[in-house]
């Protein structure tokens, strides 16, 4: 199945859950105001239902949204049923209690019961949908409706291979109804084997097709109204997942390594704007008091600002409180025999430019406060890998260590989440922040910021 026609069926699904989601929250109040439940449990008459409207407007939204996070819609068309159930049952409870926070902020009432009964009476509805589904699939009657003749061109490996594939995933929507080898491929012979099986789509799998003769090919189809598609792994990529695109009007095909745009991405950057805000409101007070320390005890600027390499390389003004004396940069020729860290960075564990106040704060990492701003100006964001000064990046001694720059440094990371004390080899640091990278998911990304706080308040920060 193409990844259009997913997200169209995937759309399709998102409409019912809301829907059945709307319905659970209806049911469980009509439940709860049945005057036989009310008798029976022996409860007090149930609240007014007035407001109830905006729950209606948030849930519906919200569902799909929570099932989409928790990766209810990434699993298979016919999968097995562990992949149904617990993805649906954290969504459940997590609606449950976004709807007792909008209860409490739209100020609100519900019923005790009536908010213990949603979650299982939401589960149980959509649980019931996947169930129909799963069972209509299987049928005679829609089997066929599911399935379309394909003819697939390409050396026998890559035909067999398409097969195999075809046959083990039961939701690619095609049968292989005939394979020709591309030493035999002409057009006459593919136009003939396209009427005779009523294929819907020409598959080419080959990466050493003639440009001239896949034009021809494409024509043929197009007359007939066929679907062509060419399997696009023309080149053999180590990291790379290749995306079709669109620019200004013209087909693109993409690899990229990084993660692509999406709501998640969308999130994030709301994540980090609000995030930082919030942050800066709570910790606005303590920030004065330090900034007064900082001034009182020594010498100096109260910030510390030092160009770093941002998203891609890009040079950016980076912010902190400074913790060293101020002709720390110029010390640190002095110290170059003392660096711990193989590689281009330079970390000594016992800085002697650090100041008394300043290994306070170093140690909780109450330094690093003033780099909200940063995170306010879109040159950081609240997770991603540490921004390395720019003259560090320069003496890379390898091109596959600037990959960490592919995305916009961060307040924490992986790295510093997973001892960063004992990290001493910088190509570790590096394999942690590609590690980042690589399985990137906005829930890493609170994954990390929850790890974050027991690093902070235990002290067991920078040195």
């Amino acid at each position: 199945m193409l990844k259009r026609q997913r997200i169209i069926r995937m759309q399709i699904h998102q409409l019912m859950d809301a829907c059945l989601f709307a319905v659970a929250f209806w049911l469980s109040t009509e439940l709860r105001a049945d005057p036989f439940v009310i008798d029976f449990l022996g409860l007090t008459a149930a609240p007014s239902e007035e407001g109830f409207l905006w729950i209606f407007l948030f849930l519906i939204p919200a569902a799909p949204i929570i099932l989409e996070w928790q990766g209810f819609y990434s699993r298979p068309l016919i999968a097995p049923r562990r992949l149904i159930v617990l993805p649906l049952l954290r969504s459940c409870l997590i609606a449950a209690g976004l709807l007792i926070l909008s209860s409490f902020f739209l100020r609100i009432t519900f019923a005790r019961f009536m908010v213990i009964w949603f979650p299982f009476v939401a589960f149980a509805l959509v649980y019931l949908k996947e169930e129909l589904l799963l069972w209509l699939y299987q049928t005679k009657f829609a089997m066929p409706r599911m399935r379309d003749q394909a003819l697939l061109i390409g050396s026998p490996e890559d035909t067999a291979r398409l097969q195999e594939q075809m046959r083990l995933s039961r939701e690619s929507g095609l049968v292989a109804a005939a394979c020709l080898d591309l030493a035999d491929a002409t057009l006459p012979r593919v136009v003939e084997l396209m009427h005779t099986h009523s294929v819907r789509g020409v598959v080419l799998a080959s990466r050493h097709a003639q440009l001239d003769w896949i034009e021809e090919l494409v024509r043929a189809c197009e007359l007939e109204g066929v679907e062509f598609w060419l399997v696009a792994d023309l080149f053999k990529t180590q990291l790379s997942r290749l995306t079709f695109d669109e620019f200004m009007g013209r087909p693109m095909l993409v690899f990229r390594t990084t993660p692509e745009m999406s709501w998640q991405a969308v999130a994030k950057h709301l994540l980090d704007f609000f995030g930082a805000a919030a942050l800066l409101l709570i910790s606005g007070v303590p920030m004065l008091v330090v900034a007064a320390a900082i001034k009182l005890t020594s010498p100096g600027p109260i910030l510390f600002r030092q160009q770093r390499a941002g998203l891609n390389g890009r040079p950016f003004t980076m912010f902190k409180f400074r913790t060293m004396v101020t002709n720390a940069e110029q010390l640190k020729q002095e110290l170059a025999a003392l660096n711990e860290m193989s590689g281009p960075v330079f970390k000594v564990t016992k800085d002697p430019r650090v100041t008394p106040i300043g290994r306070r704060l170093r140690k909780f990492s109450v330094d690093e406060f003033p780099q909200l701003f940063n995170v306010l100006r879109g040159e950081m964001s609240l997770v991603g890998p540490r921004p390395l000064p720019v003259d560090e990046v320069a003496r890379f001694d390898d091109l596959a260590h600037r990959r960490r720059l592919s995305v916009r440094p961060g307040l924490t990371c992986l790295w510093q989440v997973s001892g960063r004390n004992d990290v001493n080899d910088f190509r570790d640091w590096v394999r942690l922040d590609l590690e980042y990278i690589d399985n990137w998911s906005l829930w890493l990304d609170i994954k990390i910021l929850l790890r974050t706080i027991p690093v902070v308040l235990i002290g067991s920060g920078a040195r």
